[in-house]
């Protein structure tokens, strides 16, 4: 038993190993889509250096692309267009952008702008894949939809709202020296020119972990009530500490006066009052009230913040169940790690489909005769039973994931980097890339999720983890 506990827990590693000997080795994903983020501050790390990571957990058709902005010089008074998210593949379509991968090919129309506004002299270059991942200042960014009490409709489609959490991040990268400067930028647009989320299952709202070489925050943000503004908070995260965002918000009481720690607008106050759920000289839960709980299924969220930090700090000891987290709050803001953390921890965590737990998603009737970690929708008789599968943080369905990485003792060329992962965390090798490089091996601009590509990164790690399904249990252990 004490063997195949072991062999389980090295289940993560064991499907980076078998991509490096699978590498030219299809099955199509299912749907749903949530994203899981992990920050840990420099004071936290074996180097010093700031980690931000991110999963983009889509349906099986985001854009799974990575793609370089170039810096750029632009006339006074110039205009920058803002067009509406789409991040199913192709994410954008158009000339604006300046970016070749994007350009249109003969049978497509480029994308019509829903506002503009004012451009600002100078943009850095950056990193992109659905979101902002890092820039030349080593500023990065993760993001993880959240539910939220508020939604609101788009510019175009019914609505006033022009600004969407891609949009933000992308604004980000373009104007933000610091991570500090990211949440301010981001808060003021989205106030000034209205928000939108998602609007699909998984919430209205959204959280961003942003990072840079000294420092890292968390970033909520939602519609406000009448969806042409936007209500946002941010709260640093205590140097030598390590915070998970898993699709709601956990930001609980706010301290706008604490300017050092806080950062949010101020209609926040005044909105909650005028709805009853929150009375002046109260304590003032940003969770609470504005966020809409979990989505999907209890344990949605909870499960994968107690794992991600029972990995990191054991000692604590934190609890497996709680009644309703929106309310109840069992785990905390973030935590100080027991020991320093390693990038290859984050990237393990990224992996982790609960192995070794009470939850453990490779063992078990469910797991099949390979003890496979995936879950796949089970058609209409499947909302017939009753109960859910455990939410791993590693899901077949993932677009790609990252780990980006900020070092202040590095020319920040080669200081920031993104160590970037094609589909599946546990099917992927995470390649860096340093923010100074002109240019991206063209694998990883290429890949149409819909269409196989044998060119593509994506492509490659795809077919890899589909091959990789029969040789995942204890019996195959060889692969390694």
């Amino acid at each position: 038993d004490t063997e195949m506990q072991a062999k389980r827990k090295r289940g993560g590693a064991r499907w980076a190993c078998t991509i490096a000997f699978f590498l030219s080795c299809i099955t199509t994903p299912t749907l749903v889509r949530a994203c899981t983020t992990i920050l840990a501050t420099p004071g936290s790390t074996v180097d010093g250096s700031t980690l931000n990571s991110h999963s983009n957990d889509g349906e099986g058709t985001v854009d799974p692309r990575l793609v370089r902005i170039a810096a750029a010089d632009h006339e006074p008074n110039s205009l920058r267009d803002i067009f509406f998210a789409y991040e199913e593949y192709p994410r954008y379509i158009g000339y604006s952008r300046n970016v070749s991968e994007y350009f249109p090919s003969k049978d497509q129309t480029p994308f019509a702008p829903i506002g503009r506004i004012p451009q600002v002299p100078h943009t850095f270059a950056y990193f992109e894949e659905t979101y902002g991942v890092i820039n030349e200042k080593q500023v990065s960014i993760a993001e993880s939809t959240c539910s939220g009490v508020f939604g609101a409709k788009p510019a175009g489609q019914g609505g006033k709202a022009i600004m969407s959490v891609d949009t933000l991040s992308q604004l980000a990268m373009e104007r933000a020296a610091t991570a500090r400067e990211a949440v301010q930028i981001m808060g003021d647009l989205a106030v000034k020119y209205g928000f939108y989320g998602a609007g699909s299952f998984e919430g209205t709202a959204e959280s961003l972990l942003v990072g840079d070489p000294n420092e890292g925050w968390v970033f909520h943000i939602l519609p406000d009530d009448t969806g042409t503004s936007a209500i946002w908070v941010a709260q640093k995260v205590p140097d030598g500490h390590v915070t998970i965002v898993a699709n709601m918000f956990i930001i609980r009481e706010v301290n706008l006066a604490d300017s050092e720690n806080f950062l949010g607008s101020p209609n926040m106050f005044s909105i909650a009052q005028s709805k009853g759920w929150w009375t002046p000289g109260s304590k003032f839960d940003f969770t609470a009230i504005f966020s809409d709980g979990e989505y999907a299924h209890k344990f949605y969220t909870g499960r994968r913040i107690w794992r991600a930090y029972d990995i990191l700090a054991p000692s604590s000891k934190f609890p497996t169940t709680y009644k309703d987290i929106r309310y109840s709050s069992p785990y905390p803001f973030s935590i100080a790690p027991d020991t320093k953390v390693e990038l290859a921890t984050v990237m393990a965590i990224m992996r982790d489909s609960l192995e070794g737990t009470p939850f453990d998603m490779t063992a078990g009737l469910a797991a099949g005769p390979f003890g496979s970690p995936d879950r796949w929708i089970g058609g209409d008789g499947e909302s017939k039973v009753a109960g859910n599968w455990e939410r791993p943080i590693a899901l077949f369905r993932t677009s790609d994931s990252y780990v980006a990485q900020s070092r202040k003792w590095l020319p920040a060329q080669v200081g920031g980097l993104v160590w970037f992962g094609p589909h599946g965390a546990h099917a992927t090798v995470y390649v860096p890339f340093a923010i100074g490089m002109q240019d991206l091996p063209p694998a990883y601009k290429i890949g149409n999720p819909s269409k196989l590509d044998r060119r593509s990164a994506y492509w490659a790690h795809r077919r890899t983890g589909s091959s990789a399904l029969v040789l995942v249990s204890d019996k195959c252990g060889q692969v390694c």
